[in-house]
């Protein structure tokens, strides 16, 4: 039988000078590709306009007609067309950049009943922190966390070569994306056979 393939967004969500966002998405990403069962595509906020003010009418309500800046379109587009998101953070002052609540807040239905998955990175708390208020903030657009995430604590010397010394983090991701396309595949499936009443 044909192994489905689901579209994976992973998302770069710090945007600060000398970040360590794209070595952790990129050795991400290529984990997600070798598990088979993702349609992969590296998404960097630092590549979109990502203004903090808002438009009066929130997403949820003014729909299609949101004014989102055209800078946005292309991360727009990904969200929309996204089956799972995996969001790569760091951790600044015990929770997540202010890159990535900007890019949430100005979408909503992108994220309704779809699943997204956490790799974080920091100093002892490897980005704990932050995923547990990523995770209250998704939930409250109806996004489905997945429990396993990756966390990568003292990231700054425990990374050679792009890829994490930890002889186990490859078995670990193997466990989070198990789970990730598993909630993709439901997800999509549930969305299909009926609107999500949101």
């Amino acid at each position: 039988m044909e192994k489905n393939t689901y579209k994976l967004v992973v998302l770069v969500g710090s945007v600060r000078e000398g970040r360590f966002g794209p070595v952790v998405s990129s050795w991400v990403a290529e984990q997600a590709l070798a598990h088979g069962g993702f349609e992969v595509e590296v998404v960097d906020l630092a590549e979109f306009e990502l203004p903090l003010a808002l438009p009066a009418a929130p997403p949820k309500f003014a729909g299609a007609d949101y004014p989102r800046p055209a800078g946005m379109a292309g991360l727009t587009r990904a969200l929309d067309g996204a089956d799972a998101v995996l969001i790569v953070t760091p951790e600044y002052n015990h929770s997540y950049p202010a890159s990535l609540k900007a890019a949430i807040d100005w979408h909503f239905t992108q994220w309704t009943a779809k699943p997204v998955a956490f790799v974080s990175y920091g100093g002892a708390a490897g980005g704990r922190h932050a995923v547990l208020h990523l995770e209250n903030v998704l939930t409250e657009l109806h996004a489905v966390t997945i429990r396993d995430g990756l966390s990568f604590p003292n990231y700054f010397t425990a990374w050679t070569d792009g890829r994490p010394d930890d002889p186990q983090a490859a078995g670990y991701a193997k466990a989070m994306l198990d789970q990730l396309v598993w909630w993709a595949g439901a997800l999509k499936n549930a969305r299909a056979a009926a609107p999500y009443p949101a």
